[in-house]
């Protein structure tokens, strides 16, 4: 299971409440029309992730099937039946980045995450057994550790949707040269 995470602001001068409903728009004829392999989305106002700078951000979560579904949601978003919402919204939009991200464990569900825990790793560092701990802690049924499969733009390796932080990403419990952001979040 895949999700691509997009993160973005409104065009200057745009209002944030405009964009905020041009957003729900677009994701309720996702959810009325669902291309083959789309499974949700979800929007949550995020504070400022530093990989797009300080200010308050978007950012959406796409969850499909596999890569198959996700060429096949790329098509769809600005095909017919989803066109206008989508124009629409990119009209408004400023600047954005996103990634796609890999389900390793746990619930893909979005509804419950009120937290998004970014973890960075130091670069050239591999350790697939630290990575599985991360999610120590974490309630499998209301939470997902996600891991990055590819960069579109500056985006953390890994990511832990949930409910709250759990103990896998305490400071004491990382590497050396790895950090966890704790972001709330709230949905749109």
């Amino acid at each position: 299971m895949l999700a691509y995470v997009f993160w973005h602001r409104p065009a200057d001068g745009v209002a944030p409440e405009a964009y905020a409903a041009s957003i729900s728009r677009f994701h309720h004829s996702l959810a009325a029309h669902p291309p083959a392999g789309f499974l949700r989305s979800g929007t949550f106002e995020a504070p400022g992730p530093n990989w797009l700078g300080p200010e308050p951000a978007f950012e959406d979560w796409y969850v499909v099937e596999d890569f198959a579904a996700l060429g096949v949601l790329n098509a769809a978003a600005v095909g017919r039946g989803h066109l206008s919402s989508h124009d629409a919204l990119a009209r408004l939009a400023g600047p954005g980045t996103g990634s796609v991200y890999r389900l390793l464990e746990g619930s893909p569900e979005l509804a419950q995450a009120r937290v998004a825990v970014w973890i960075e790793k130091p670069r050239g560092v591999e350790m697939p057994l630290f990575a599985a701990l991360l999610g120590d802690g974490m309630d499998g049924r209301h939470a997902g550790l996600w891991q990055r499969q590819l960069a579109l733009g500056p985006a953390p390796e890994y990511c832990i949707l949930a409910a709250e932080a759990p103990s896998g990403v305490h400071a004491t419990r990382l590497g050396r040269g790895w950090s966890a952001t704790i972001a709330s979040r709230h949905p749109l």
